[in-house]
């Protein structure tokens, strides 16, 4: 086949000819098969595109225009005709390299972008997707800005209106759940619940409930269940509707282990109010001990405030401090210059804090505190510098952030990219306890002004959920009930006996009840009114000979039927609890992975493994990883408040199920239907 080619001669003219294509080099782009050349002037040289005959500079004199226009003519449909016909070129390097004698260059395969057609359906699927996950607003496909930039990218594209879009995003959200739902109706074990509030500028309260259980694979999952607007986040009913509806919506009637709030919204008569309807509704263990009254991370943020409070004109003084220096680009670098005058071998960087995040002031104070000398001497860098702090100023500082350091680091381990069992806590938790406490009783005034406060009020948390972390870390086979003595002894001294006593018996009953559970034998079926009736066929022997444990005759007395038989098996063996118990200790390595050691063992532990896998699964705190060092409580802004209830209940729970795995990863056949019924409901 003859192809048009481009001859340069003497006098720079530009002349068409046709050659045969092993006689001169053909063009190597494949813009070629769409376009003509046309020889306007001696000197000039145009394309012409073949479906709409609109023509592009090429060469004119000496100057070659390239390709890059006409391939986006093309490629981007931009040509009328090419839109019309949908035919849309895929500029890959290994089509433009084809034709050439040149070697060829090694393209990666990821750099080969496919052909592919345009998919209306596809893109308004992505959309609803990145408004979910970036949290962006609804009315973003109505903002002329983002409608130019999408025309200018895909004119094709059909932008979804508002009530599209938001149909669109309620039907992932149904998608997910869907597939979450099946995932906790196939868990073994049970599921335990963190109940978190959310207020708005109109005073309404929005419950988080966020489900933690432990699937047949042994992985832990944290996932936000239901989001509840409730008109009195102070009232205990409203956390009861909020809850009923969290089981029912997950099948959870009789499912529900463990319950983690912050009692900062609740009094006392409203919690024990809360824990009788929870024994109604659900089986209660341990008469109510699983029901978990504090958010750890929220205790530990209201420590910190308290000790930042106690201190808070040295702490504004430092502040001060911190920020003449850093709202001046000629201030720091001479107090950079000093720094290294005097050599001072501190990394830390200096940054004005966010007081809504406590942890950014502990990291101000920390870097300010190593920097103090150069603080000492700014003076002789720069004149107008006075607000140096006193030196038991700074000692105090220094006393803060060794106490502030114990909160950080317990609230750090809340910040892990995979959320920590409930065994990791009780080292964390009683570490602080002890160092609390000796902290009190110091005979340094300063010391003991600053901690009793905090020791006092964490006392109380310790006292409340001491029981539940014990009994969690009696699962860890490293530790068992040996740091439990351990750690009682140190905390309650000649009491610890009394005290690591109820821990056992705690742990004790909870395994007789999961003995009961799965040792409970189905009651004999009735027919016509007769209880008992014994099938002729199936049962030939005498009921009087049979030597096996006895069945229940349904008359009240079949946890008395099996009390007997775990008594004349107890007699031949010990139980998988005090086996376990009584087994030595695994090393105490950092990279332990209890989950895996719990897989591997539930055949030998078939009763306590599934009793390891809810307590495992208890939740300590009831905030978000983002959440673990924020002084305020959590605020709906105003255009998520305005939203539909069930529109920001998908928003927000559609974004965390996504974050942790999708199944929406192509729009299915149905998706379009699916939202034409959500869209309904608007």
């Amino acid at each position: 086949m003859d192809t048009l080619t481009i001859v340069p001669i003497e006098n720079s003219e530009v002349t068409i000819a046709e050659i045969q294509p092993n006689k001169r080099r053909r063009k190597k782009s494949v813009v070629w098969q769409y376009f003509t050349v046309e020889k306007v002037s001696p000197d000039c040289v145009k394309a012409c595109c073949k479906q709409c005959k609109k023509t592009f500079s090429y060469i004119t004199g000496s100057k070659v225009a390239g390709t890059s226009h006409l391939k986006r003519h093309i490629d981007l449909g931009i040509c009328p005709e090419s839109r019309q016909n949908n035919q849309q070129i895929a500029f890959t390097p290994g089509l433009q390299t084809a034709a050439t004698n040149r070697p060829r260059k090694r393209v990666r395969a990821s750099s080969v972008v496919p052909s592919s057609h345009f998919d209306q359906n596809r893109c308004s699927h992505e959309i609803a997707k990145m408004i979910i996950l970036h949290e962006y607003p609804l009315h973003i496909v109505e903002q002329p800005g983002f409608v130019d930039f999408v025309r200018k990218i895909q004119p094709q594209f059909s932008m979804p209106s508002f009530n599209t879009v938001q149909g669109d995003c309620v039907a992932m959200y149904l998608k997910e759940k869907q597939s979450l739902l099946d995932l906790v109706n196939g868990i073994p074990g049970r599921v335990s619940l963190a109940l978190d509030v959310w207020i708005s500028d109109q005073t309404l309260g929005y419950v988080f409930l966020t489900g933690h259980f432990i699937d047949a694979d042994w992985n832990l999952h944290r996932r936000i269940l239901n989001v509840a607007m409730v008109p009195s986040p102070d009232s205990a009913d409203s956390f009861n509707q909020a809850i009923v509806a969290c089981l029912s919506d997950w099948n959870l009637e009789g499912r529900l282990y463990s319950l983690t709030l912050d009692q900062s919204f609740l009094n006392e008569t409203a919690f024990d109010n809360l824990r009788s309807f929870l024994s109604v509704k659900n089986q209660i263990l341990l008469n109510g001990q699983l029901l978990v009254r504090n958010c750890f991370a929220r205790v530990l943020s209201q420590l910190a405030q308290d000790a930042l409070g106690l201190m808070r004109e040295t702490i504004s003084k430092i502040r001060d401090n911190v920020k003449y220096v850093k709202t001046s680009e000629s201030q720091e670098e001479k107090f950079l210059e000093l720094k290294q005058q005097l050599q001072v071998p501190s990394m830390k960087e200096l940054l004005v804090d966010d007081q809504t995040k406590w942890d950014t002031t502990y990291h101000m104070l920390v870097a300010a505190c190593e920097l103090r000398e150069v603080f000492a001497c700014f003076d002789t860098s720069d004149p107008d510098y006075n607000i140096t702090p006193l030196t038991d100023e700074w000692k105090q500082v220094e006393i803060l952030c060794t106490y502030l350091k114990y909160l950080f680091d317990a609230a750090n381990v809340l910040t892990a990219a995979t959320y920590p069992t409930a065994n990791a806590f009780f080292p964390e938790v009683s570490k602080i306890q002890m160092d609390l406490m000796e902290a009190a009783m110091s005979e340094d005034p300063f010391i003991s002004y600053l901690i009793r406060p905090l020791h006092e009020r964490f006392d109380k948390y310790w006292s409340n959920c001491c029981l539940v972390l014990a009994i969690a870390v009696v699962m860890d086979p490293r530790f068992k009930m040996k740091l439990v003595e351990f750690t009682f002894s140190k905390i309650y001294g000649e009491n610890a006996e009394t005290w690591v006593r109820i821990v056992d018996d705690g742990i004790h009953e909870l395994f007789i009840d999961y003995m009961t559970q799965m040792l409970a034998l189905p009651e004999p079926s009735m027919d016509n009114g007769n209880e008992h009736m014994i099938d002729s066929e199936t049962h030939q022997e005498d009921v009087h000979d049979y030597e096996g444990p006895f069945i229940s005759t349904g008359d009240g007395l079949s946890d008395f039927e099996i009390y007997l038989s775990e008594i004349t098996s107890s007699q031949q063996m010990k139980s998988e609890l005090d086996q376990y118990l009584e087994e030595p200790l695994l090393p105490r390595v950092q990279e332990f992975d209890i989950m895996s050691w719990w897989n591997q063992n539930r055949s030998k532990y078939p009763t306590l493994s599934r009793m390891a896998s809810d307590i495992l699964s208890i939740p300590v705190s009831t905030v978000a990883p983002d959440s673990v060092f924020d002084t305020n409580l959590k605020v709906v802004d105003k255009y998520r408040s305005s939203l539909h209830p069930v529109t920001l209940e998908a928003l927000i729970c559609a974004k965390d199920w996504l974050q942790h795995g999708s199944s929406t990863q192509t729009p299915s056949p149905s998706f379009e239907v699916t939202n034409a019924i959500v869209r309904m409901e608007f």
